[in-house]
């Protein structure tokens, strides 16, 4: 499968509470964006609901993993002209951690984040920046590390988008450059956008975040 050999697909993550897959629309957009992107031909939305369904219905909570590849296509980088996109569908238990309603401790990593406006936003399987970025430490108070790309500008968490409040504003790095477009961090300037807070996607460093009156 190339998704082994080459990375070559797509995943989401998806919270499941009482049978339902959480934020669904919005992982479904995210994933045909990046099978768009990728050039993989997308699963038809109706088919893909009713399996996730058929998996989760009985889940009171868990987590989903749904992965996209382009399937088989044997040896080389070059895609095949056609082939038979394959879906692997994966439940977990909710994962255990810190609280962080309570507010959590996080790091700077030394890994940086690679910059690929071809690859950035979208959820690829070329995950190697954070795995060699959680390898750093082991201490389970730290909830994530926070990533920065080889400018040192800010670029997320391992697995988080960052938000800082300045006291009048949330700023958040944008996604462009590097970085996924988390389902969350949309949903968070949504409402933002709702409730007439003011925000702004723009380049954030070290120095930011440690003036910042919040930072989640």
């Amino acid at each position: 499968d190339r998704g082994l050999q080459y990375g070559d697909g797509l995943f989401e993550t998806v919270r499941i509470d009482a049978g339902q897959p959480c934020q669904w629309r919005r992982h479904l957009e995210r994933l045909m964006l990046g099978a768009g992107r990728l050039g993989i031909q997308p699963p038809d939305p109706d088919i893909l609901g009713a399996e996730v369904l058929s998996l989760t219905q009985t889940l009171d909570h868990g987590v989903l993993k749904l992965i996209l590849t382009r399937g088989s296509g044997g040896r080389g980088y070059r895609p095949p002209e056609s082939s038979a996109p394959r879906r692997i569908l994966l439940t977990y238990p909710l994962p255990s951690g810190p609280s962080w309603q309570a507010g959590v401790a996080v790091r700077y990593c030394q890994t940086p984040a690679s910059i690929n406006p071809a690859l950035a936003g979208i959820k690829h399987l070329n995950r190697l920046d954070s795995v060699l970025a959680r390898r750093e430490w082991s201490d389970p108070a730290i909830a994530d590390g926070l990533m920065l790309d080889p400018s040192g500008a800010l670029v997320g968490g391992t697995m988080t988008n960052v938000f800082l409040w300045d006291g009048n504003q949330l700023l958040t790095p944008p996604v462009d450059q590097s970085g996924i477009a988390g389902t969350v961090r949309a949903l968070t300037l949504e409402l933002a956008a709702q409730l007439g807070i003011d925000y702004l996607e723009t380049r954030l460093a070290p120095a930011d975040l440690e003036q910042a009156h919040g930072l989640f």
